[in-house]
């Protein structure tokens, strides 16, 4: 039987209203199964775009009404999660607030499904009870994703942790999710680090999509295109007849 692989997708940032609108609806086309997009960007520059915010959170809001597509966007405060937890269907919480034990606690009170980002130099066990953070509550509906770990070559943004997915499998009751474009941070490597994530045996893909990659205003270079999604989900059809569930 064929395994089914859920597919996350969408640009790094809400950008407009037309934007985030524009590319869920080429998404719905391609039988994407949750639209991301980034409202509260913590970037690295402080200087860089930080995300529309509130606005950017009706944007996305929006697509999903015209679409009816699921949405999952980043939260990064106890405040925005008592805000839009019950506006958005998954909450993001991304790498660098892995760690933070208290935004953790607060979703544990929530019956929504959580996607946990691995921190960049975390051990297994490190994200494994971070999770339990969340899951000692009443929510026991948590995603693991593994987005790359740091190393030392600059050529990647980070290093894709192929072996975390059977760990995660082995070890924990968890779902696991892949997102190779902050892995990887260049947008050739995409197709063939989604394709290994599945080989692996990974519930689903979360990969950063943008309709016009070089006027993104975040992290163009790791942004594919509809038609390379496209070919993507095409290849792991293939690939998950051969692996089955």
């Amino acid at each position: 039987m064929k395994k089914k692989i859920m597919i996350i997708a969408g640009p790094c940032a809400v950008e407009s209203r037309e934007q985030i609108i524009r590319i869920a609806k080429k998404l719905k086309e391609l039988g994407v199964d949750v639209l991301r997009g980034g409202v509260f960007k913590p970037r690295t520059n402080p200087n860089s775009f930080q995300g529309l915010g509130d606005e950017g959170i009706k944007y996305l809001i929006e697509a999903k009404e015209i679409t009816g597509l699921p949405i999952i966007t980043e939260l990064m405060s106890i405040e925005q999660v008592r805000m839009y937890a019950d506006k958005i269907d998954i909450i993001q919480i991304g790498a660098r607030n892995m760690y933070n034990y208290e935004l953790l606690k607060e979703l544990s009170i929530y019956n929504k499904p959580v996607l946990l980002k691995r921190g960049i130099s975390a051990t297994y066990d490190e994200w494994i009870n971070a999770s339990k953070y969340i899951t000692n509550g009443i929510n026991r509906r948590v995603i693991l994703c593994e987005r790359g770990i740091r190393g030392f070559d600059t050529n990647t943004r980070n290093v894709l942790d192929i072996q975390a997915v059977p760990y995660i499998k082995k070890n924990t009751n968890l779902p696991i999710f892949v997102d190779p474009s902050h892995a990887a941070g260049n947008n050739y490597m995409i197709h063939d680090m989604a394709l290994a994530a599945v080989a692996a045996g990974c519930d689903g893909l979360m990969i950063e999509v943008h309709d016009r990659p070089d006027e993104a205003l975040s992290d163009k270079e790791q942004a594919i295109t509809p038609s390379e999604l496209s070919k993507i989900i095409d290849d792991i059809k293939k690939i998950s007849e051969v692996i089955g569930e």
